[in-house]
């Protein structure tokens, strides 16, 4: 039962991540590849404040957002008027800065050693999650209400006006859209999301080092919004994350060696993208293609 509940924790916050990347890519039309930067930032100013302040996670989880936010500001400024493989260069130099920093500020990350002993979350200052049972619930209820954010979102004028820019931007600039600046709002949100991911993650598995935010983490976060589906549905994003939590899982129960299983793991998502290149480009349930 515990191994059930922690699938669900770990698919609940690859839903929240891959849900915000999809706000980037998927709807501002930018392919970002810094969104396991933004997770290991969250997690690790999550980390500052439930080791050294007695707050709530809601509060906690507020001030993430907006640090994380800010922080998505350093490459947005200077990136959003890129275009192209530019962009996708930005965001990579800035993936790679961050986890340098990372692994080698160890005064403060402690590097390759880790932080471990990361204490739980506590609602409302009283209530420790002190149980896997809390944690699927939290990461649940997290997950479930984000989705229904970025489905308000997308539905709304600002969702609207970023669908007119990813379909055509020039077409969004001629009605007076400042396009740059509601592209940086997109990675403001998104990164902010990105950051309550990281949070919820650091908790729950009460360590947290580098190599869990690297370059292939961010991949294999966009593979899970390929597969999925870009675009302006909630349930495309959904369903990539089902597949790329769920495949390896299931491997378990071939019986395959570890080594193996691992490897294999990388060529089934290979075959599953370039079958969906041909057949379905935009995805599972996607709308639109990159």
């Amino acid at each position: 039962m515990e191994y059930l509940l922690h699938i669900g924790i770990m698919l609940s916050i690859y839903v929240i991540l891959v849900l915000s990347t999809n706000l980037t890519v998927g709807m501002a039309n930018l392919l970002t590849l810094c969104q396991a930067a933004f997770y290991g930032i969250g997690a690790y100013i999550g980390t500052f404040f439930l080791m050294q302040f007695n707050l709530p996670f809601v509060l906690i989880a507020l001030i993430v957002m907006v640090a994380t936010g800010l922080t998505s500001i350093l490459i947005s400024y200077a990136s959003v008027k890129l275009k192209g493989d530019y962009f996708i260069l930005a965001t990579l130099g800035f993936q790679m800065v961050v986890y340098t920093i990372l692994y080698n500020w160890i005064d403060v990350t402690r590097g390759p050693y880790g932080i471990p002993g990361i204490p739980s979350i506590k609602l409302f200052g009283i209530w420790s999650l002190s149980s896997i049972y809390a944690y699927f619930i939290l990461a649940v209820v997290v997950a479930v209400l984000v989705a229904w954010l970025f489905s308000r979102m997308q539905r709304s004028p600002y969702g609207r006006i970023l669908k007119a820019i990813r379909t055509d931007e020039l077409s969004a600039q001629s009605l007076g859209r400042n396009t740059n600046k509601l592209k940086r709002w997109a990675f403001f949100l998104s990164a902010a999301f990105a950051g309550v991911a990281g949070l919820i993650y650091a908790s729950y598995v009460s360590y947290i080092d580098p190599t869990s935010f690297t370059l292939d983490e961010s991949i294999f976060i966009i593979t899970a919004l390929f597969i999925g589906g870009i675009g302006s549905r909630v349930w495309g994003p959904i369903v990539g994350a089902v597949v790329v939590v769920l495949l390896p899982e299931l491997l378990r129960f071939v019986g395959l060696p570890d080594a193996i299983a691992a490897n294999l793991r990388q060529v089934i998502y290979g075959l599953v993208l370039i079958v969906l290149m041909f057949v379905r480009p935009q995805g599972l349930l996607g709308d639109a293609k990159i």
